[in-house]
């Protein structure tokens, strides 16, 4: 499959192939269907956060705080390693200086 360059932005949940089309953090190189994979956990990474406000909105006295937190974390953890994975060689070194590689 043929790869092509894709944009994205964590903060803006967006995957864009332009990169005139709105701000974007980190520049990747994937195929179709690594694309709607990075797309969709982009989209649930909303949802986590919006549990996450639930959960410290109306908190269940057996929901600890750093439960709810760990989850979140771990699948922003995910998210960052398949853009390192699929980034340009900029992103990667991008993401090593500013201390992203190290935490994954």
């Amino acid at each position: 499959m043929e790869k092509r360059t894709y944009y994205v932005s964590v903060q803006g949940r967006s995957l864009l192939e332009d990169p005139g089309a709105a701000a974007y953090e980190w520049e990747i190189q994937a195929t179709r269907e690594e694309a709607d994979h990075l797309s969709h956990m982009l989209e649930h990474l909303g949802e986590k956060e919006e549990n996450g406000f639930l959960a410290f909105t109306y908190p269940w006295p057996d929901t600890p705080e750093d439960e709810v937190n760990r989850s979140y974390e771990s699948y922003l953890n995910a998210l960052y390693r398949e853009i390192y994975r699929l980034g340009t060689a900029e992103t990667r070194a991008q993401m090593e200086r500013s201390g992203f590689a190290a935490q994954l």
